[in-house]
């Protein structure tokens, strides 16, 4: 017995919505010991998933399989995360180089800003 991957995926809450499983699985983003897969491939308990977020790839083991989502406090009793320190540390990396190319949360420059930044490139 098993269960589709991609569901799997939306059960342990490594994605938001089963949707956004299906389309992680759809573009490769989700690969069950390191093949490629199909939405309505089916897992098995000690598979490993590997999902890739940004440059870093996380890597889960299987432990036990359901078919209803669970909390979060309970996700521990099903998946065993055996991501290496090295993925850990570039999707760290990755983060913090987002957080300082523009600071979260201040959106786009306001008229002011613009109008600075014309001048500024305008000067003569």
């Amino acid at each position: 017995m098993g269960v589709r991957v991609d569901k799997f995926v939306w059960c342990v809450r490594l994605a938001k919505t089963r949707s956004i499983a299906t389309e992680m699985v759809k573009k490769g983003k989700v690969r069950v010991n390191d093949e490629g897969i199909k939405p309505a491939k089916e897992i098995k308990g000690g598979d490993v998933i590997s999902i890739t977020k940004h440059n870093a790839v996380f890597k889960y083991r299987v432990k036990e399989l359901l078919d209803k989502r669970v909390g979060a406090k309970l996700v521990d009793n099903h998946i065993q995360d055996i991501t290496s320190p090295v993925e850990l540390e570039k999707f760290k990396t990755y983060q913090e180089a987002q957080r300082t190319y523009r600071n979260y949360g201040t959106g786009k420059p306001s008229k002011k800003d613009r109008r600075d930044l014309e001048d500024y490139l305008t000067w003569d």
